[in-house]
């Protein structure tokens, strides 16, 4: 353990001395290590950080989930959208026949959205998200009211003029999210009791729901002030625990099947949408971009490694007599390898732990423009430092391996 100690401080010195006796010359060598572990680093953060951040988005949508709906999600330029366009929207005593014949189900509940116009006092605020929604909407997706109550079974039984508003809709009617509450809003020609705040949400990467700039009120109340039909009206169907989505998926072809009367030729008029399969469709996406990375790197990690080879030769060369004396006295060949190659591993070290201090510039600056953070995930920079090792290893072995083979005495005779 001593001697390992010794062969590891002795190389880190060596590695240390080159830096301070050629300080441009290292530096250069060094170079194409550093922007290749910037490269790959600074996308694999950045693809890391942005998939946590879509995937995040799309379990707003809901685990487990499948929306019933007249369109299929997707798109693309070969989307048919004239022959979804001729299909019936969902309606609500469909989803009550969902209600009662399910038995994979967890939760089920219709939404409806619309925009309109809120005014308070002088204030008016234009195209505001208002979601018609049914009991169970608040079981599927995470409702975190700040200041306030949720809409209660009162409310949804009765169609009540009462709603929960988003944090930034609040912020913009009464100056602080925290003075809605209890007060009256208009939306056409009615008045609507603010009951609660919703937490703010921050902005969604892949659309959805926008909960900070909306006004959640119940669905009765809902249909009393927009036309249902013209309100881009779902079902959500949420499925039970250890049930998977394509057991689900099934179960509610056939009853839509049955609830619409279609013969057995039929096409089906209805999507049912698989939050789970869009989620897979975005890794699948990831992965093509850090395999991009990859490839955007590797040019520039070769080019390091041979830099970084160059000046172990030209090392080996300078300290020939050192090796020689080195040899006299004892040294096996296994430690002059050793030594070397430690060596080489401390240099491309150095070169990534300078790309590392790049992307860590890079993604403190980015985090303060784009809508999510950009951080280093521990595993990246472990991969970081293992792609640096590796890389000083083989870059290292030629100089290493021709340095544990001279003869010492004519090693310190080339002085």
């Amino acid at each position: 353990m001593l001697r390992l100690i010794t062969i590891l401080v002795n190389s880190f010195l060596m590695a240390m001395q080159e830096l301070r006796v050629n300080k441009l010359r290292t530096f250069l060598s060094l170079f194409g290590i550093t922007i290749g572990i910037f490269c790959i680093i600074g996308v694999l953060a950045t693809v890391d950080s942005l998939q946590r951040k879509v995937q995040s988005d799309i379990q707003s949508f809901g685990n487990n989930t499948i929306y019933i709906d007249k369109w299929q999600y997707g798109g693309g330029a070969d989307y048919p959208w004239w022959k979804y366009i001729k299909r019936p929207t969902p309606k609500y005593e469909e989803m009550k026949f969902l209600q009662e014949k399910s038995k994979l189900a967890k939760n089920i509940c219709f939404f409806a959205s619309n925009t309109a116009t809120l005014g308070f006092g002088d204030n008016v605020l234009n195209g505001v998200n208002i979601y018609g929604i049914t009991e169970e909407f608040n079981q599927i997706q995470t409702i975190d009211i700040v200041y306030g109550r949720y809409v209660n079974e009162s409310d949804f039984a009765r169609g009540t003029a009462c709603a929960v508003i988003g944090y930034q809709n609040a912020e913009t009617l009464f100056g602080y999210p925290e003075r809605a509450i209890g007060k009256e809003v208009s939306m056409g020609g009615k008045k609507i009791f603010i009951v609660g705040v919703i937490k703010k949400q921050g902005s969604s990467l892949v659309g959805g729901f926008n909960y900070d700039e909306c006004l959640l009120i119940s669905y009765r109340l809902f249909k009393s002030i927009f036309e249902i039909q013209q309100s881009n009206p779902y079902i959500m169907v949420q499925a039970q625990l250890q049930v998977a989505t394509t057991a689900l998926t099934d179960e509610l072809k056939g009853a839509m099947r049955q609830v619409r009367r279609l013969s057995p030729v039929s096409d089906d008029d209805f999507s049912l949408n698989d939050v789970n399969l869009l989620g897979e469709s975005i890794d699948g996406f990831f992965s093509q971009v850090n395999a991009g990375g990859w490839a955007i790197a590797g040019l520039s990690l070769i080019v390091g490694m041979f830099g970084v080879a160059n000046i172990m030769f030209v090392t080996v060369r300078e300290r020939t007599s050192q090796i020689g004396l080195k040899k006299a006295i004892g040294a096996r060949r296994s430690t002059i390898l050793t030594e070397f190659l430690l060596e080489s591993a401390f240099l491309c070290i150095l070169g990534g732990l300078i790309g590392l201090l790049l992307v860590w510039i890079l993604a403190q600056a980015l985090s303060a423009v784009l809508p999510f953070p950009i951080y280093i995930a521990p595993n990246i920079v472990i991969l970081a430092l293992s792609i640096c090792i590796i890389l000083g290893i083989v870059s290292g072995i030629i100089p290493a391996s021709i340095a544990s083979k001279m003869d010492p005495v004519v090693a310190i005779r080339s002085k």
